[in-house]
């Protein structure tokens, strides 16, 4: 199953529970015209989710009253206020408890003073939350991310495993600086759907199940070049399908499948799988809806699958192989050639890349984001400051990205090198060193799919060719693994008030 879990909803108080944002303003208005300052819809974003020590400033320095002075005031103003004129939003108190019964833990997490929260909460009932995060009890106020931070420290829970519900800019600013996906109400102010922030007019409807769609799914995938299908290793498959397990992949784009790989492995695994020609394959935890490329693809080239991870979300996934002759690094090495004529020299690789990005583009919609693996048997413009190897540049240029890089972008300190892990030396047997370089990649693009984090991976300690045979890693490739965060679509909630 996908790996996602909603482990607790963290709640904003005022004009999200209960209907304070507009007692506040009102207290803000009340004590703001006492000092001879009238306000207007501009003041909001000094006004609408702010602590009382930030709006007592902003209007301190507009009147020249002492801030401790107007401080005093509105404690005073709102808390009177919200003593006499308290009142739930709409549909949040059967979320409170649908959440409760369902064993979900809540959190309070509010710019108001602990005195106003304890005024609210004794209306409410304190028992509904497992924890309250106050004004007074972290160092920064929203928009910084340390009051849900806190909330979720207390709670032992992953931020990014969290819902904030959440009425202003302010708020769901804190809330997603601190890793949460979101999801507004607004009590005054608009707001506008972002990736990780859903947006509804009430919470009258909201369930839960909804709640959960917004945790993004993490989506694991692997490139992995087999080598020959892993023939030139003892044990070969048994090696592939611990090395998979091993690395909690979800989807591999394989290449060098000897044709049968990406069906005995998916047959092992109980996954799905499919095969384009002898070389490519691609297997899945996840049903493959959908297949994309030609199916009878030679030996060098592109196939593709459409992958629904959970209702309504889909990935593409690509895997290619690229042809390996001239190769870039070895023509660097050993014939010292100059950037010119190595960038000349990709002419087969960067015509191949160019058809696999058409088929991409022709089989992609708006929605969906694509996931690109492959051995692209050329190095990445973004390693070589000198050479602006033009197969990476026609993907960056296509709007792909390349994972390992946004996840370490520094290439001195972050090689991951995926030739060769057995080649120490070049086989031609003159003892050259064998140029250890970056040409296995996971591109990406599309809206919702973000990096959390990539890597390379070989099994073992393996030995250097041709004593091989034995080797825990079958391949002689490494393989790259990134880490997605699959987030829900903008207009994931908006059905809701209409059933």
């Amino acid at each position: 199953m996908p790996q996602q879990q909603l482990q607790a909803v963290l709640f904003d108080m005022d004009g999200t529970l209960v209907d304070t944002e507009r007692l506040w303003w009102q207290a803000v208005e009340q004590i703001a015209g006492g000092l001879g300052r009238r306000l207007t819809e501009a003041d909001q974003p000094e006004v609408l989710g702010r602590p009382v020590e930030h709006t007592a400033a902003w209007l301190a320095g507009a009147t020249g009253t002492p801030v401790a002075e107007i401080a005093h005031e509105l404690h005073r103003e709102f808390a009177d206020r919200v003593r006499t004129g308290i009142v739930p939003r709409p549909g949040a108190l059967e979320l409170l408890d649908a959440l409760a019964r369902e064993g979900v833990p809540t959190a309070l997490v509010t710019a108001s003073a602990r005195a106003v929260a304890d005024t609210v909460l004794d209306a409410l009932g304190a028992g509904r939350f497992a924890v309250t995060v106050t004004a007074d009890d972290t160092e920064r106020a929203k928009p910084a991310p340390d009051p849900y931070l806190t909330a979720c420290r207390a709670l032992g829970v992953d931020p990014t495993r969290c819902v904030a519900v959440e009425d202003t800019h302010t708020g769901a600013s804190s809330a997603e600086a601190a890793g949460c996906a979101v999801l507004v109400v607004p009590s005054l102010a608009p707001i506008a759907a972002a990736p990780r922030r859903s947006v509804l007019t009430s919470l009258v409807g909201v369930t839960p199940e909804h709640l959960r769609a917004l945790v993004a799914y993490e989506l694991r995938v692997m490139s992995w070049n087999l080598w020959h299908g892993g023939t030139k290793v003892d044990d070969h498959r048994a090696k592939q399908l611990k090395a998979i397990l091993e690395t909690g992949a979800d989807i591999v784009g394989l290449q060098e499948t000897a044709g049968t790989a990406a069906q005995e492995l998916a047959e092992a695994l109980g996954w799905y799988h499919h095969r384009a020609g002898e070389n490519l394959g691609i297997i899945s935890r996840h049903p493959i809806v959908a297949h994309f490329g030609d199916q009878h693809v030679g030996f060098y080239g592109a196939a593709g699958v459409r992958v629904r991870v959970a209702p309504g979300r889909e990935v593409d996934i690509w895997t290619a192989h690229l042809d390996y002759t001239p190769y870039g690094p070895y023509e660097a090495a050993f014939d010292v050639l100059p950037a010119a004529d190595l960038i000349a020299h990709e002419e087969v690789r960067l015509a191949q890349m160019r058809d696999a990005l058409r088929r991409i583009a022709a089989s992609a919609d708006d929605t969906t984001p694509v996931v690109l693996v492959g051995d692209m048997n050329s190095p990445s413009h973004l390693d070589w400051p000198d050479v602006a190897w033009p197969v990476t540049k026609a993907a960056e240029e296509a709007g792909l990205r390349d994972s390992y890089r946004e996840a370490h972008p520094d290439p001195a300190k972050h090689p991951g090198h995926t030739w060769s892990p057995i080649h120490s030396v070049h086989e031609d047997g003159s003892g050259r060193p064998e140029p250890q370089d970056r040409i296995d990649y996971v591109l990406h693009n599309g809206e919702g799919l973000r990096v959390l984090d990539s890597t390379t991976f070989v099994s073992g300690t393996p030995r250097s060719w041709p004593d091989v045979t034995g080797n825990d890693w079958p391949s002689d490739h490494a393989a790259v693994i990134t880490t997605f965060a699959l987030d829900h679509a903008v207009d994931r909630l908006r059905p809701i008030q209409d059933r």
